[in-house]
C-alpha cells in the first residue's frame, strides 16, 4: 500500500526558495494565484523574486521572458487551463521560438481539481505543449518526484513544461531519488503486460498492478515522467518481453502519453502485432464531482485499468 503522500503543488514555492538559497538566480512570475500556486512562500522569503501580474496570464509568460532575457530563469504560475490555454501564444513565440530560460509549471492540472468542474479541469495542456518545438515535458507523480522536476528544469535550461496537481498523491519516491530527462522509471517489473502511466496515474497503475498479481498477471510498470523527450528504450524493452500495453493518463487520449507512445509502436512495426490499449479522458470535457467519482466516471481508476490489462492479455 502506498503512503499517503502531498499533491505535487506543495513542492513549487518551497523548491524555487531553495533554489535561491543554492545560488541560482530564479524568479517566479504569477497571475493572482501565487496562494493556490504556492510561489507566495517564494514572495516571502524572497520579496524581490515573485512578481504578480493580476489575471493576466499572456501578460505573465511575457514578463517572464523579459526576465529570462536578463539572465534569469524564469517560472510561471497559475492553473494549467489558463497558464497554457489562454498563454499559448505567448509561450509558442516568446518562449519557445526564442529558446528561452522558462518553465511553464502550472498546478490545478487534470479532472482531479474536482468540484471546480469542466472549465477548470485543463485535460488537453499536455498535447498543447507536445506540440511545439524546443519544450521538454516533466510529469511528476508525487512530491518528491516534482521537486526533482522543478529543479531539472533550472539545470537544463530552455523551455520546460511541469505539471503539477491539486490533490494529494501517494508517495512513491523517496528524497534523493534521481531522474534524468528523457529517462522513465521502472517501478515493478512484469511479464505480462507493460503498463506506462504519468503523474497521478502512476499511483492507480501501481495499485492495478498488485490487483493484477492476485489474479495471476503480471504488470510492468513504468513511471513516463519524462514526456518530451520520451524514454523509447525503456517502453520498447518491456513491450518486447510483454504480451500487450496499456497507457495510463489523467489527459485527454489525444496529444498527451498514449499519443507519444501509439507513434513509438508506429515507428516500430516489430511491436504492432501486440494490443495497445490508451486509459484516458475520451475526447470530452469533465464536470463537477469529487475526485474518487471523477476518476470512476472517466474510467481513470485502478479498478478500470485492472479490468482492461485482463480483456488484453488474457
Amino acid at each position: 500500500m502506498l503512503t499517503k503522500g502531498k499533491a505535487t503543488r506543495e513542492a513549487y514555492g518551497e523548491t524555487l526558495v531553495a533554489l535561491v538559497q543554492e545560488g541560482y538566480d530564479v524568479v517566479a512570475v504569477d497571475a493572482d494565484l501565487s496562494s493556490s500556486t504556492t510561489t507566495a512562500a517564494l514572495g516571502k522569503e524572497y520579496p524581490e523574486r515573485l512578481f504578480n501580474v493580476g489575471i493576466a496570464e499572456q501578460n505573465m509568460v511575457g514578463v517572464a521572458s523579459g526576465l529570462a532575457l536578463t539572465g534569469k530563469t524564469a517560472f510561471t504560475g497559475s492553473f494549467a487551463v489558463f497558464g497554457t490555454g489562454r498563454a499559448y501564444d505567448q509561450i509558442r513565440n516568446t518562449v519557445c521560438y526564442s529558446n528561452l530560460n522558462v518553465v511553464i509549471a502550472p498546478t490545478h492540472a487534470g479532472i482531479s481539481v474536482g468540484p471546480d468542474g469542466g472549465s477548470h479541469q485543463m485535460i488537453e495542456d499536455l498535447a498543447l505543449m507536445n506540440v511545439l518545438p524546443r519544450m521538454r515535458i516533466l510529469v511528476p507523480a508525487d512530491y518528491e518526484a516534482a521537486k526533482v522536476a522543478l529543479r531539472m528544469a533550472v539545470i537544463e535550461g530552455g523551455p520546460f513544461y511541469v505539471r503539477l496537481g491539486r490533490a494529494a498523491v501517494g508517495q512513491i519516491y523517496s528524497q534523493g531519488d534521481q531522474f534524468k530527462l528523457g529517462t522513465a522509471k521502472t517501478l515493478r517489473e512484469g511479464g505480462d503486460v507493460t503498463l506506462v502511466a504519468c503523474g497521478a496515474m502512476v499511483e492507480q497503475a501501481l495499485i492495478a498492478a498488485e490487483s493484477l498479481s492476485q489474479s495471476g498477471v503480471s504488470a510492468e510498470v513504468i513511471d513516463a515522467f519524462s514526456i518530451k523527450p520520451l524514454d523509447e528504450k525503456t517502453i520498447l524493452e518491456s513491450m518486447a518481453k510483454t504480451k500487450c500495453l496499456v497507457s495510463c493518463e489523467e489527459h485527454s487520449i489525444i496529444g498527451g502519453l498514449g499519443s507519444c507512445v501509439a507513434q513509438l509502436v508506429a515507428k516500430n512495426p516489430g511491436v504492432l502485432k501486440k494490443p495497445l490499449k490508451l486509459v484516458g479522458i475520451q475526447d470530452c470535457f469533465g464536470t463537477s464531482g469529487q475526485i474518487d467519482e471523477l476518476f470512476a466516471k472517466y474510467q481513470l481508476s485502478a479498478r478500470y485499468i485492472h479490468d482492461s490489462v485482463l480483456e488484453l492479455a488474457t
